[in-house]
Order: structure tokens, then C-alpha cells, then sequence
């Protein structure tokens, strides 16, 4: 059933209407977040309603305007995906096959399909640390770390959000079209949505682009982040573009396009069983993350580069799509307020994460102290200073965990002390030990003999 705006209490909330409050309200919560710029579209398949604002660079104060680029970060592995999807819908790789059949790379586990690849099913480690990720190729990097030995667990059982997985994908989408994967995302994906291509890395884009942004705490100046992504990386996250770019790729996610094949589409939001992506979504299909609410299931995907922060849903049963991007790290605050807004404005309710569920009373969780690991990354569950347990990852500073019977776990925010979504634990049905902790949609394994 499709959404309409609803009316005012005095006026019937026309689109013209809607827009200027929109705008007002996009520019009151940039300031007060401190974000250069953002851009927000929202269409209900009837009307396309878009608003920005602000700098694109504070360093130039060149405008933000409604065509200019944002850095998307991980919002880019969707269309990887879709590129994936395009060529098995034509015949020339199959989902269920093993992956290493087009990449001998990935020979070290030939358990895991394309499927676990674009779902975050694999057990991949998260991705290349910044110098591991410079100084070697795609291929290299996956055969190194794409052994039985790095997995975190068996193919198809769970989730973990790996980036290494779309470098994988990545490497398949240029094996079987012969392209580069920017030379194939523009051709296949880009062109046909008559959207400007951009990417990291690109010198002269054609286009206006925006600088990320990061705020120093103490000065409370805002200054333009450079983005330092590999060439590897590519696949998960070196696209830019604007919220009207994306809300016409949120389209063709629903079906309301010839881009993509309804069924491709439909296929591409189906849930994946074994993926439980925890604190990041109530579900995941192959190449997006899935939200529940009020008996919808809406399809998106979140992406954060250096000093951004970028956001698409789609609802398939209404045919709504709303995107937004900010050019700093603080946007995903004024994402989650600008969504409020259009609850109140429209009654549509746009999910931000997962679900919340009540959980009960927190717990003394036993068991769960310990040492894990994904890929190079290390995190440690410790006891803190009041003896509950506290999670610190790479030995940066601790933060309190809140425990809870059915395994998952709150992270309590050092600067307001409330709880956010953390993650759970996992406990080996055959020992009932603790072997695996997902913080974040990332899994990491145990590698002590806690």
C-alpha cells in the first residue's frame, strides 16, 4: 500500500510544503551538528521530494548542491553486488557455485559460494588494514588471507560484515566481464541510471564532488578529510554520488526500474538464513541489509568514508525511497534526527537499524572474558573497573559491555553513558563455550582457552 502525505493541521501538506519544511529542518540540524552539507531525497513513487545544503569543502566553501558527490563508502558494495547479480541472471556465473571456480585465489576455501560472498556469509576476515591493503594486489591479498585458518566460521553458518568478501567479488566481476570494476560499474549500473560516474582516486570526475569532514573536539573547527582507500578496496566502497543518485538506484532495488529484473531484485532482498547481521539489521540479502518495520521489510545499506556519512532505504510493498548524504562523520546523527523528522512530517517511519527487542534484565554473561581475533584485528573482553566485563579492540580504550541472557550485548557510550547496540556472543552447541563474539556485524574468534 503506498504512502501519501499526509495533511497538515491547518493545510494539506503539499510537496511544495513538505520541501520547505524539509529544507529547514536539513539546515537547522547540519548546523547543529556541525555537518558542511547534506542532501536529503525522499520519493513516494508520486512525488520526488529533494532538499541540500551547506559546503560541499569547507576548505573552498563551494556549494552543495543537489548534483554534487559524496564519498559513499561501504553504500558501494550494493552495487557491486547488483553487478554480480546482472551476470548471473545472464547465465555466466552461477550463486550456489563454489567462488575459487572463477577466482583460484580463493582455492583455500572452496566451500564458499558467490552467494556467501555477497551476503557476508563466508566467515571472511573484515578486510586489509590501510598498509596491507597499499602495497599488494587483490588477488595477492585474497590468497593470503582466504584460507581455512583465517575463517571465523564454516561457510554459511553465520555473519560476519567483511570488506575482503566485496574485494572477492570485486575480482569476480572483472574475471568474467573482461573490465575493470570501475569500467564495469559505469557501464552496466552508472550509465543506464544516467548517473555521472565518480570514485575515489579520480582525478577529474566530471562533476562537482564533496570533501569529507572531521570536527575537532576541542577547537570545534571543522577541517576536510582526505580519503585514503586502496585501489583493492574498490569494490567495497569507492564510489561517490548524491542522494538523487541513489534514490534512483533504491529504485531499481524494488523493481520500479528496467536496470535490474524484478526478480533479480526480489532476489537480491531475500533473507539470507544464516545471516544474523545483529546491531546493523534485523537481516541481510545478497548485497543488502534488511529493516522490520511496521510489518514492512525495508532493504538499504549504510556508508561511512573518511568524514561522510551516507544512507539508502527502499520499501518494496510502498514503492518509498529515501537517501541522504553528509559530508562529515557527524551526519549519521542528523540522519537519525532528519528520519524522526519525516515520521512527523509524512508518517513514514524509516528504519535507521535493527529492530528493538526487549531482552529483559542485563546479566552477569560467564565465560565471556577472553581474547578473539578477525584477520589482524584483536579484541579483548576484560573486566573493568566495577568488574563487569569491558570490550577494547586493538588495546584502544575500554568500553563497558551490558550482557544479556540470549547472548547479545550493549556497548555503553563513554560520553553519555546510555547503551548502543553492541552485538552477541556465540556459544558452541557442542561445548556450550563461548567461541565467537560479533561486535558491529563483525565476528571475531576466540583464540584463548578461556
Amino acid at each position: 500500500m503506498p504512502y501519501t502525505i499526509p495533511a497538515a493541521p491547518a493545510a494539506v501538506r503539499t510537496p511544495s510544503l513538505l520541501r520547505r519544511e524539509l529544507q529547514d529542518r536539513l539546515a537547522t540540524l547540519a548546523r547543529a551538528h556541525r555537518v558542511p552539507g547534506a542532501q536529503l531525497v525522499l520519493d513516494t513513487g508520486t512525488d520526488v521530494v529533494t532538499v541540500h545544503t551547506g559546503t560541499a569543502d569547507a576548505a573552498t566553501g563551494s556549494p552543495f548542491t543537489a548534483r554534487t558527490a559524496v564519498p559513499l563508502g561501504s553504500l558501494t558494495k550494493p552495487y557491486t553486488a547488483a553487478l554480480v547479480m546482472l551476470l548471473a541472471d545472464d547465465g555466466d556465473l552461477d550463486l550456489d557455485e563454489p567462488a575459487a571456480e572463477h577466482l583460484p585465489e580463493l582455492s583455500g576455501i572452496p566451500e564458499v559460494t558467490v552467494r556467501h560472498l555477497l551476503s557476508h556469509t563466508g566467515g571472511l576476515p573484515t578486510g586489509p588494514d590501510s598498509d596491507t591493503a597499499a602495497a599488494t594486489t587483490a588477488a595477492r591479498y585474497l590468497a593470503s588471507v582466504c584460507t581455512a585458518r583465517d575463517t571465523l566460521f564454516a561457510p554459511g553458518t553465520d555473519f560476519s560484515y567483511s570488506n575482503a568478501g566485496y574485494v572477492a567479488a570485486g575480482r569476480l566481476v572483472e574475471t568474467v566481464t573482461g573490465m575493470p570494476w570501475p569500467e564495469a560499474v559505469r557501464a552496466l549500473l552508472l550509465e543506464p541510471l544516467r548517473v555521472l560516474p565518480a570514485f575515489i582516486g579520480d582525478a577529474s570526475p566530471g562533476r562537482p564532488v564533496a570533501a569529507g569532514h572531521a570536527v575537532n573536539t576541542a577547537t570545534g573547527r571543522t577541517r576536510p578529510a582526505r580519503q585514503n582507500l586502496a585501489p583493492l578496496e574498490a569494490p567495497a566502497g569507492a564510489l561517490l554520488a548524491s542522494a538523487l543518485d541513489l534514490a534512483a538506484f533504491g529504485n531499481t532495488l524494488i523493481g520500479r526500474s528496467d536496470l535490474l529484473p524484478p526478480a533479480v531484485a526480489k532476489e537480491m532482498r531475500r533473507p539470507e538464513t544464516a545471516a544474523r547481521p545483529g546491531a546493523l539489521a534485523d537481516g541481510w540479502g545478497l548485497g543488502l541489509a534488511l529493516y522490520q518495520r511496521d510489518g514492512r521489510v525495508w532493504c538499504g545499506h549504510d556508508g561511512n568514508a573518511q568524514g561522510t556519512s551516507c544512507h539508502l532505504r527502499a520499501d518494496p510493498e510502498s514503492g518509498v525511497v529515501v537517501a541522504f548524504t553528509g559530508n562529515a562523520g557527524s551526519a549519521t546523527a542528523l540522519w537519525r534526527d532528519i528520519a524522526e523528522d519525516l515520521a512527523r512530517l509524512t508518517g513514514i517511519r524509516v528504519p535507521i537499524g535493527a529492530h528493538a527487542t526487549d531482552r529483559g534484565r542485563p546479566v552477569a554473561l560467564a565465560g565471556c572474558e577472553g581474547t578473539y581475533r578477525n584477520g589482524t584485528t584483536t579484541y579483548r573482553v576484560a573486566p573493568g573497573p566495577d568488574g563487569a566485563p569491558a570490550l577494547s579492540v586493538d588495546g584502544d580504550l575500554a568500553l563497558p559491555l551490558v550482557c544479556y541472557a540470549d547472548l547479545t550485548c550493549d556497548l555503553l557510550d563513554p560520553a553519555t553513558g546510555r547503551p548502543e547496540p553492541g552485538g552477541r556472543f556465540h556459544r558452541d552447541p557442542d561445548t556450550g563455550r563461548i567461541d565467537r563474539v560479533q561486535i558491529s556485524g563483525r565476528t571475531a574468534r576466540r583464540t584463548d582457552d578461556g
